[in-house]
């Protein structure tokens, strides 16, 4: 198939005083060849993506699988190693949290950054908040921020150069409706979403960490210093 490359502006609208409004104009994009999936299988789906630089893949879902079982399945099909996972995403699940749990013991994701959304977090509080905080906070690999954010955003990079972009409707849990998503290796996409969700992270993050023992150390040489 061929895709018709559009001239796209992104835009970013400061919808939060603490961040400053950006407006980008990026490089030209190359052209990438279509691919065009309609699947009802997470497992199958995943085995079927065959991701190399200039191939966009553009899937059509029925809401019959969690979105998150396909991230799990993508990244456990071809043995990744994840250096940072960053998902932004309104909503999930308990099979969503379990799944993730399988990527950080498995030892495929070294960091986790999971961005919900603020009336996720306040209705599930008491309940899958915590759980998460049980099951993901492993050897302090894990981060979780509460914005007012609608975006559904699944972006990673390797320890072999990959650079995964993945945004569509879907949340983590999906649901019975119709749903498409579009996966691509992008590496000017990934670092542009990447610095976003990450000013997002360091601003509403809900997880205090120590100071690494290597950023303590050098702390305390640049006092002896006189720095």
């Amino acid at each position: 198939m061929h895709i018709t490359p559009i001239n796209i502006r992104p835009i970013v609208i400061d919808i939060n005083p603490t961040f400053n409004s950006r407006y980008i104009t990026p490089k030209q994009s190359t052209e990438l060849d279509g691919r065009y999936l309609v699947y009802k299988n997470a497992q199958k789906l995943a085995n079927d993506i065959q991701l190399k630089k200039g191939i966009r893949h553009f899937v059509v879902v029925d809401g019959s699988f969690y979105f998150g079982d396909f991230i799990e399945a993508l990244i456990v099909k071809n043995n990744w190693k994840v250096k940072h996972l960053t998902i932004s995403t309104l909503s999930l699940n308990q099979n969503n949290v379990d799944s993730l749990k399988n990527l950080i013991v498995g030892d495929y994701v070294q960091k986790l950054d999971l961005i919900v959304s603020d009336y996720f977090f306040s209705h599930e509080r008491g309940a899958l908040v915590p759980y998460m905080y049980e099951k993901l906070d492993i050897d302090d690999k894990f981060q979780l921020a509460s914005a007012s954010t609608h975006c559904k955003l699944c972006i990673f990079e390797t320890e072999n150069g990959g650079f995964v972009v993945i945004h569509g409707s879907a949340n983590l849990r999906s649901s019975s409706n119709l749903e498409q998503f579009v996966i691509e290796e992008n590496e000017e996409l990934y670092k542009f979403n990447f610095e976003i969700q990450q000013n997002i992270v360091n601003e509403y993050f809900t997880i205090k960490k120590s100071v690494r023992h290597k950023r303590l150390w050098q702390t305390v040489q640049m006092v002896t210093e006189g720095k």
